[in-house]
């Protein structure tokens, strides 16, 4: 299938966020839940979720948000008050945050593999009055006395909640009338918290009008429509699962799949018993899914779109999937949480013409190549990606400082080198940003390396990405004691307590001499990064 068969929406020039002129699409909903109500209007009676045996029409769907968003309006909650959810790939993630946007609340997702100190600062930083967690990761949430804006907690799932968390399936009992809301499209409609150099999160403020266009880009770019069943099978608190699957699902009617977390082996197996049409997930998940002795034993026949993020898929996966599934078609995106998803698509069917690119910008993004002195350079030269378009966030929630730094006029600094041809495909060389991505997990190296910085035995430490043929690439800490006791296990066990697990050092270095540094005192990190592979 060809990019160019698809037929484009209409689009103009509007200014928005005060002082940003950008392409937007002349015909879209208003707001995150016309958009969903929408769809309900459409296909009452169509599958909208699944899990597990748990199937839900549009019209349940919709009962149910309006349900929640009753509760919440009668605990006092309005427009504009935040709601944490630290929830994983369940179907209280899409009711909960459907309900916010129906309410005028900002949601504010919350990633599952995160510590206590980590949701600490996010439930502050954000100033959450409520929050919806899983029952299995209460014993990583913050007490009380330590959230003093919290004041309505609900659990999901059996145990005992903590901090004074009532049942989920209280939102759900029969409740007042859900108030009219006025939501504009610039409205914030969820905060999500992305790791910066400074080693603190910043939370990207993602509104209504950005999400709008992100989904409506996925339709435009992959000709998604109502038949559609998307496979949710990456987190759905990062943006690719909430605006690729959720999102671009909810504006056509499409059914959403969801899979809790991501098994080869239970990842074939549902896409065969759902016949599954869409996926976007990182390579190493195909890679996986072939490495299955028995993938040739499912009927993945009704899987037409394949996408995945980022970095160009190694040839060798291409080609076996090309083989395995001839009909499949795979293709590249670019994108950022900043970007509320995707800058970029692969044109469909492009992917054997230009194995390398990234894709070519969405409809509305604008997309510029800068040299050091923030001036564009010529097609084919490489340079800083500048990002801008009506699906660029407008800044960072109560960070004033992070927001001047990252974004110029409306463009959004990726801090990415690459570079745009003469015909328009856009390409990603390197990071500027020190930057690990494991497995499609972000992790900043300075944010590992503050907390080394504590553990007793550390004197100095960097942190580098080493390359993995399966995650993309590993994190490795190379540490100075100078004489101090070296033990890799509790150096991880330190960070455990304190990150991510995805962010831990899978490898931990120990060297005799301080770290080498070049005349300005910079850390080397070119020669640690040989040191990794020898």
């Amino acid at each position: 299938m060809s990019g160019s068969t698809i037929k484009r929406a209409l689009t103009r020039r509007e200014i928005h966020y005060g002082d940003r002129i950008v392409r937007a699409f002349a015909d879209r909903p208003s707001h995150v839940d016309a958009m969903f109500r929408a769809s309900c209007a459409r296909h009452p009676d169509a599958i909208a979720l699944v899990l597990g045996d748990r199937r839900y029409t549009y019209r349940t769907l919709d009962d149910q948000v309006s349900r929640i968003s009753a509760s919440l309006a009668g605990l006092g909650l309005a427009r504009g008050d935040r709601i944490a959810m630290l929830l994983g790939n369940n179907v209280e993630f899409v009711l909960t945050i459907l309900a916010a946007a129906r309410l005028g609340l900002i949601a504010v997702p919350l990633n599952i593999r995160q510590r206590r100190p980590e949701i600490e600062y996010a439930l502050n930083q954000s100033g959450a009055a409520a929050l919806v967690y899983d029952s299995e990761h209460g014993v990583n949430l913050p007490a009380a006395a330590e959230t003093p804006a919290l004041r309505a907690v609900f659990v999901v799932g059996d145990g005992p909640g903590v901090n004074g968390a009532r049942p989920f399936a209280d939102l759900l009992s029969p409740s007042g009338h859900v108030p009219m809301v006025a939501i504009a499209e610039e409205d914030v409609f969820c905060i999500l918290y992305t790791s910066g150099t400074t080693g603190k999160p910043k939370g990207a403020m993602l509104t209504h009008f950005g999400t709008v266009h992100s989904a409506m880009h996925y339709r435009e770019g992959l000709g998604l429509t109502a038949s559609d069943v998307s496979l949710m099978a990456v987190p759905a608190s990062h943006v690719t699962g909430l605006i690729a699957n959720i999102m671009a699902m909810l504006l056509v009617g499409g059914r959403l799949v969801i899979m809790p977390s991501f098994r080869a082996r239970a990842f074939l197996e549902l896409a065969e018993r759902e016949r599954i049409t869409h996926t976007l997930i990182v390579p190493a998940m195909y890679n996986l899914c072939l490495l299955d002795p028995e993938f040739g034993r499912f009927d993945l026949s009704a899987w037409r779109l394949a996408g995945f993020g980022g970095a160009p898929m190694p040839r060798a996966t291409v080609e076996r999937l090309a083989q395995a599934l001839p009909d499949l078609v795979l293709f590249n995106c670019y994108g950022s949480t900043e970007t509320t998803s995707p800058a970029t698509i692969l044109p469909l069917g492009d992917i054997a013409k230009n194995p390398v690119s990234v894709g070519k910008p969405v409809v509305c993004a604008d997309i510029i190549v800068v040299d050091e002195d923030g001036r564009e350079v010529p097609p084919g030269e490489s340079g800083e990606l500048l990002i801008g378009g009506p699906m660029v966030v407008p800044g960072y929630w109560n960070n004033e400082e992070a927001t001047r730094a990252g974004f110029v006029n409306g463009y959004w600094r990726s801090g990415d080198i690459g570079s745009i041809d003469a015909e328009g495909y856009v390409y990603v060389f390197d990071r500027k940003k020190d930057m690990i991505n494991r497995a499609g997990f972000k992790v900043y190296c300075i944010e590992v390396e503050s907390v080394l910085s504590h553990h007793p035995s550390v004197v100095e430490s960097a942190v580098v990405g080493v390359p993995d043929p399966v995650l993309g690439e590993r994190v490795q800490a190379v540490i100075f004691t100078d004489g101090r006791p070296q033990d890799a296990d509790d150096i991880r066990a330190f960070c455990a307590e304190r990150l991510s697990d995805y962010k831990v050092p899978d490898i931990v270095t120990f060297i005799d001499a301080p770290l080498p540094r070049n005349a300005n005192g910079k850390v080397l990190k070119t020669e640690l990064r040989g040191l990794a592979s020898r």
